[in-house]
């Protein structure tokens, strides 16, 4: 029996990837986010599937529903939403089946982040202009922040930076970065990328607080800043350039 940590992508059921699939359809138990996973993907279980939507479940009752599969021989999908290395609570989860000698096994999916970008058709790293991307998020009735990642710390390095779970508190955003980005770097928020539902707000530092309040947007969404969002003029990539030696391995 295996408890599998399954990525079920941004929104669209359809960007589960293949072996997540196909895990799914093998699991006879199925733990899942109900307030972010896609209900289709619950059609891929197998008949008769013992199905279990967490999101009103704290952990002792999550890791107990995992260890009475595991003591009946079942293997478990864990659905979370995007993928499980970020901001997915996995980690606690783990834990408690390391120390209880169950057996698991991660999956990886679409991460928000990616699938924002491919909505506003855009690179997050482009050559000469930025090529880093933070991914991080604010404590706003959350869990602290560790020290040394608060976002004014953060927004030093000028990278493009996306942040999760924080379009409630675009204020204080716009407010901690301005200093570093100024009013005028692109700006975008993607609300419930890939769904048939989407939104995509774009502007600059300046404006983007105003859009995202008039919008009433306060979950589910990506808040990205950073001047590859724009990005024009810049130098081709490395990659693909004639001067390149692709005699050498």
């Amino acid at each position: 029996m295996t408890v599998y940590f399954i990525g079920a992508g941004p929104g669209a059921a359809d960007l589960i990837t293949v072996r997540g699939a196909r895990v799914l359809a093998a699991s006879p138990v199925c733990l899942y986010a109900g307030s972010l996973v896609p209900r289709e993907l619950l059609a891929e279980c197998p008949e008769g599937a013992r199905l279990v939507d967490t999101s009103q479940l704290d952990l002792d009752r999550i890791v107990a529903e995992m260890t009475a599969a595991h003591e009946a021989g079942s293997d478990v999908a864990r659905l979370h939403s995007g993928d499980p290395s970020l901001f997915s609570a996995v980690a606690e989860q783990m834990r408690r089946l390391d120390a209880a000698g169950i057996p698991y096994e991660v999956v990886p999916g679409v991460p928000a982040f990616a699938a924002a970008a491919a909505s506003l058709k855009r690179e997050l790293t482009v050559p000469t202009v930025g090529q880093t991307v933070i991914l991080t998020r604010i404590a706003q009735q959350a869990t602290p922040m560790p020290p040394g990642e608060d976002l004014a710390t953060l927004g030093r390095s000028g990278a493009l930076i996306v942040l999760h779970l924080a379009t409630r508190y675009v204020d204080r955003v716009v407010a901690e970065l301005l200093p570093h980005y100024g009013a005028d770097c692109p700006a975008a928020v993607v609300a419930m990328a890939s769904r048939p539902d989407e939104l995509i707000l774009r502007g600059t530092l300046e404006d983007i607080a105003g859009q995202v309040k008039a919008h009433g947007l306060v979950r589910t969404a990506v808040i990205v800043v950073g001047r590859t969002l724009a990005a024009e003029e810049f130098r081709d990539s490395h990659l693909y350039s004639p001067e390149r030696d692709r005699h050498v391995c």
